[in-house]
């Protein structure tokens, strides 16, 4: 664009010249051009704005509509009809964090607090000092048969690959991520040299088509795994079973995104379009599962490694539970994806009709593991829309132990929700292959800028915190949060997730919520026993008489 730029200038500027030759009061015409070129060749060397790095003098429009965000948000934000509005404001938190602007709003909140679903925290009479809380908090992950736990903060960057980001925003979360002392996942596209330019930690993602650590039939491969699991700056691992925005549904990485560099760290062929199965081929079972998260760990010199995965059926959760307590072994962490969850490219039916959303899933996956009594081996992520500290607050006191931010992330990085994700046409270079887009993205600018966001977010969530009188995360449950549930009424979080009893879920009279989904799970299959008894009568010959 910006070589586009200088040729059309060059060519009105000559129009200009040619035509004051013929009629001279035209001369003037150089008046309001000549500065206007000036104003864009700045634009193109500025670093601190990717959108009018790449599109000069246009992109100024932008920031326009910027300065007057004052005059209109009172508008946007009186008109939350359809979450739209609340969305903007999230956005701008995000912005304003990430830049180290003023976050602070006149004439109190302008949200509807009568609105079913309005959700809040019960400030304590006992309040503290932010001053007393430990302004890191980090939350250490690592379960029994970890031999190297991983000190995480309780706020990460998501999975997103490079293949889907563009190198230049892969090297910018990863140096946001050194410089706040907080974790990078990789996504699932594989391990590449710019997740490990900068030194950050990662998490490795192993998903579907286990890129970068597959063999030429596509299946895993213990020994590209090792190498490359073993590497300092992989500080977990993370096993995809599925992701929020399409779960059952494998990723997506279109062929115009497919350069040969990232086909090389896949290991897939350039130039096409690639689709992770929707399943596993290491394994079919719960034991299966439960099996390979313990070679992982073996294989990785005993690093933490979980999964992630966004909650379908629930009685296969539990058997994934059931088979834990028969093996003894468990994942370090489980990342809960909401069914929100965000993506570069899914189908519409998935992404609004698919898998459970984050708060039921994580009430629920806590409640499984304490069911089964193995909650205190098991650290809680959670991962799905989550902008600012409040979400952390709602997400930590359901259950979660720390949490995910991708869409968050995005936004600190310059991301201008333009939509174009999935067309390689991202105009910041933020989700794009195409140099002259990413060229506009200045690495250590934005790295900052997601520093900040990280920075700011936790502060607002020490604040919180304080409020409640707490002085960890840890310290959250379900009693701190309120949600209206009717004009005229409102539950505490555990009136409406009510607790369950540690090992409840192993004796004969589970709760009775659970029930029915306990006794169709199987430890040595994924479908429920409900599904297994109508597959064998379907197999069984039929008597003709």
């Amino acid at each position: 664009m910006h070589r586009r730029f200088l040729a059309t200038a060059a060519s009105i500027l000559a129009v200009i010249i040619v035509l004051g030759l013929l009629w001279p009061p035209l001369w003037w015409l150089l008046l309001v051009a000549v500065p206007l070129v000036g104003i864009g060749v700045y634009d193109m060397l500025q670093s601190r704005h990717s959108l009018r790095r790449n599109f000069p003098l246009l992109a100024r429009g932008r920031w326009v509509m910027e300065r007057m965000r004052p005059y209109i948000r009172q508008y946007l934000l009186e008109s939350d009809t359809d979450g739209r509005p609340i969305s903007r404001m999230f956005r701008s938190v995000v912005y304003q964090r990430s830049k180290r602007q003023s976050e602070t709003v006149p004439y109190g909140t302008c949200v509807d607090t009568y609105r079913l679903g309005y959700e809040w925290l019960g400030q304590s009479m006992a309040a503290i000092d932010v001053s007393e809380i430990d302004p890191d908090l980090r939350v250490t992950v690592g379960g029994p048969q970890c031999r190297q736990p991983y000190s995480a903060s309780v706020l990460n960057i998501s999975a997103m690959s490079y293949g889907s980001l563009s190198p230049a925003a892969i090297l910018a979360l990863n140096r946001g991520a050194r410089l706040g002392g907080f974790s990078h996942n990789t996504g699932e596209g594989g391990l590449s040299p710019h997740h490990l330019e900068h030194g950050g930690d990662l998490v490795w993602q192993i998903g579907t088509g286990y890129f970068g650590c597959r063999d030429d039939q596509g299946r895993f491969c213990p020994t590209t795994f090792r190498e490359k699991a073993r590497l300092p700056a992989v500080k977990m691992i993370e096993l995809k079973i599925s992701q929020g925005a399409k779960p059952g549904h494998g990723g997506i990485l279109p062929a115009e995104k497919n350069t040969p560099e990232i086909a090389a760290i896949r290991d897939v062929p350039s130039g096409t379009r690639i689709e992770s199965p929707p399943a596993h081929s290491a394994f079919d079972s719960p034991q299966g599962l439960i099996d390979f998260i313990e070679e992982l760990r073996e294989l990785s010199d005993g690093k933490p490694v979980g999964i992630k995965l966004a909650i379908g059926r629930k009685s296969e959760f539990l058997a994934i539970g059931k088979a834990m307590v028969e093996r003894g072994i468990y994942p370090d962490f489980i990342t809960v994806d909401g069914g929100e969850g965000g993506t570069g490219a899914a189908p519409i039916e998935y992404a609004n009709s698919v898998g459970m959303p984050l708060r039921e899933a994580l009430a629920f996956v806590d409640d499984s593991l304490t069911g089964f009594g193995i909650r205190q081996h098991i650290r809680v992520i959670a991962s799905g829309k989550i902008f600012t500290g409040f979400h952390l607050v709602k997400n930590l006191a359901l259950g979660a132990d720390l949490c995910n931010s991708a869409r968050g992330m995005m936004l600190a990085l310059g991301c201008v929700q333009s939509l174009t994700c999935n067309t390689n046409r991202c105009p910041t270079g933020v989700a794009t292959q195409n140099p002259d887009l990413y060229r506009g993205l200045v690495v250590p600018d934005k790295a900052e800028r997601v520093c900040h966001f990280h920075q700011g977010t936790l502060a607002a969530t020490a604040e919180l915190l304080s409020s409640a009188g707490l002085r960890h995360p840890e310290e959250l449950n379900r009693t701190h949060l309120y949600r209206r549930v009717s004009p005229e009424s409102i539950c505490r979080y555990d009136e409406i997730f009510p607790y369950v009893k540690k090992g409840c879920f192993l004796g004969d009279d589970p709760p009775e919520r659970y029930a029915l989904e306990l006794s169709e799970a199987r430890a040595d299959n994924f479908l429920p026993e409900t599904c297994l008894t109508e597959i064998r009568e379907s197999q069984q010959p039929v008597e003709r008489s």
